[in-house]
């Protein structure tokens, strides 16, 4: 589906994805312990787990998928499952300022990557076997947009934390 925005260009496209792990980085780095452990429902991810997800989406989902598809024509495009990994991380028994680390040196070296495609680098695609064709450049719209999506999971633990906390301020405005 096409939605008539205008394409971004590679400089365009890392901005973006290194705003957005900035924000992550700074927001993350706020947290107390005890906010940074804070699950705010069963089932639900802590801020210690949605980077430690994000730490293997750097890999798996985006410059690992980004440089497979550079290196061969039309390569697969292996799926994960997210939930596993989360469990087998264990990143809730990590200390945060470690996470945060791990993540900016990934997502440093993936937005040098995506500064440096060239157009034809960014129409390259590979075939993921359920959701099929899937070009650079998608890839690179997706890391974008997956970010955000995490920015605001991670405001709403922050939000869910505070939530009772706010005594009778509730009705502030």
């Amino acid at each position: 589906m096409s939605s008539g925005n205008a394409p971004l260009k590679s400089g365009e496209l890392s901005e973006l994805i290194r705003a957005s792990g900035q924000a992550i980085g700074v927001e993350l780095l706020a947290m107390t312990d005890s906010v940074a452990g804070f699950h705010p429902a069963a089932g639900e991810w802590c801020a210690r787990q949605i980077i430690g997800h994000l730490i293997e989406a750097e890999t798996r989902s985006f410059t690992g998928r980004i440089r497979t598809i550079l290196a061969s024509d039309t390569p697969a495009v292996t799926p994960w499952d997210q939930n596993v990994v989360a469990a087998e991380r264990r990143d809730c028994e990590r200390r945060l300022p470690e996470l945060v680390k791990e993540f900016q040196v990934l997502r440093a070296v993936g937005v040098a990557l995506v500064f440096r495609l060239r157009d034809a680098e960014l129409d390259r695609a590979g075939n993921h076997p359920e959701l099929g064709r899937m070009t650079v450049r998608e890839i690179a719209y997706q890391w974008a947009y997956h970010d955000r999506d995490h920015v605001r999971q991670i405001a709403e633990n922050v939000r869910a934390y505070v939530r009772d906390l706010r005594g009778k301020a509730f009705g502030y405005s």
